[in-house]
């Protein structure tokens, strides 16, 4: 038996306790400042208030201030916090993880660097002074919380630099519903991942554009799977640019498949395909996290100082340029369809 020791108190982190805590492990999860009555609810009656799912019997439950308390003893970390928590987490957390400890983060997102290049949140927090000498490994992949605490059939990535250590960390989790791949190509998992929500509001957008035109609750899965498409053609673009595997491009189109389906990103995308302004949809979500709009303007970013840089062309992008248009310029929805024409000869 290992001791795991989850630091957030998320949805999708504690999704995974599930997993870990029918292998046999002890599971103790811990929840961030914003996680206080997530923390209190499960220690009346293993309740996840967010998650909406009853938690197994035997959980360690910690609220923040007692994070070193949880973590003396573990013999790994999960990272459970969202994009937004971030530098919290290299400020907080990692300089209270032992160095022979290794850390897997379930955090999916990208930083812009002036050059164009794109920095994973593994070699982020590995540069930070916290972040020294620690082994920082993530998951990637289609997998809902919900449907992973159910025991839905899940495959994701486990991505690291020592493949060692990520077979160690595959045995904590892999389960007969969870199934685990592991990859020394940390930069092409992340980056496939963590583009899925700036494109999933992309396809949404087509979920709006119905409801404008006939209603709320109609589909046209045309458009739909039209968008789908033109988002992994981009999405696999520049998964080449930040060099990264191409076979990785099946845990960006999984991951992007699931988000299109439900949740946050498909809400932002629907409302402002019915019509709304940017300002008008972000005022209807007051209060939800959304990570698609980050990812979204950073790679939108990205791109344009590649194109000033004459390396990449902004126009091979044109389904993530009218997103950033829509999000960051005020501009209407008006899908570019005609750019998405392209032609091959041989």
């Amino acid at each position: 038996m290992s001791i795991i020791t989850f630091i957030g108190a998320g949805q999708m982190a504690s999704a995974l306790t599930f997993p870990a805590f029918e292998n046999g492990h002890e599971v103790r999860l811990v929840g961030t400042p914003l996680d206080r009555d997530v923390i209190d609810g499960l220690r009346k009656d293993n309740f996840h208030i967010n998650l909406k799912r009853t938690l197994h019997e035997g959980i360690k439950y910690y609220q923040v201030e007692e994070m070193e308390e949880a973590i003396k003893g573990a013999d790994a970390i999960l990272g459970g916090v969202s994009s937004f928590g971030v530098d919290w987490f290299a400020e907080e957390v990692l300089p209270k993880i032992p160095r022979n400890i290794p850390l897997l983060s379930v955090t999916k997102g990208m930083i812009d660097q002036e050059d164009g290049s794109m920095m994973t949140y593994p070699e982020f927090w590995e540069q930070t002074e916290g972040g020294k000498g620690l082994s920082i490994n993530a998951i990637g992949g289609p997998c809902t919380s919900y449907e992973l605490a159910d025991k839905d059939n899940s495959c994701v990535a486990f991505c690291g630099r020592n493949m060692e250590t990520l077979h160690y960390l595959k045995s904590l989790f892999t389960t007969d519903y969870y199934h685990i791949s592991c990859s020394t190509d940390v930069v092409g998992v992340e980056c496939a991942v963590a583009l899925k929500n700036a494109y999933a509001l992309g396809v949404s957008l087509a979920v709006g554009l119905a409801e404008k035109k006939e209603g709320i609750g109609a589909v046209h899965y045309n458009s739909q799977a039209a968008l789908f498409g033109q988002g992994v053609r981009e999405m696999r673009k520049l998964l080449a640019i930040v060099g990264g595997n191409d076979d990785n491009i099946v845990y960006g189109a999984g991951d992007l498949y699931v988000t299109v389906f439900g949740g946050r990103t498909r809400k932002i995308g629907t409302l402002l395909g019915r019509g709304l302004s940017f300002d008008q949809a972000m005022e209807e979500l007051k209060g939800v996290t959304l990570e698609s709009i980050v990812i979204a303007t950073r790679t939108a970013r990205a791109v344009k100082r590649l194109d000033a840089l004459g390396k990449y062309k902004k126009e091979e992008f044109p389904l993530l340029m009218h997103v950033d248009e829509i999000i960051n310029q005020g501009k209407p929805v008006n899908i570019p369809w005609k750019s998405f024409e392209v032609e091959y000869d041989g």
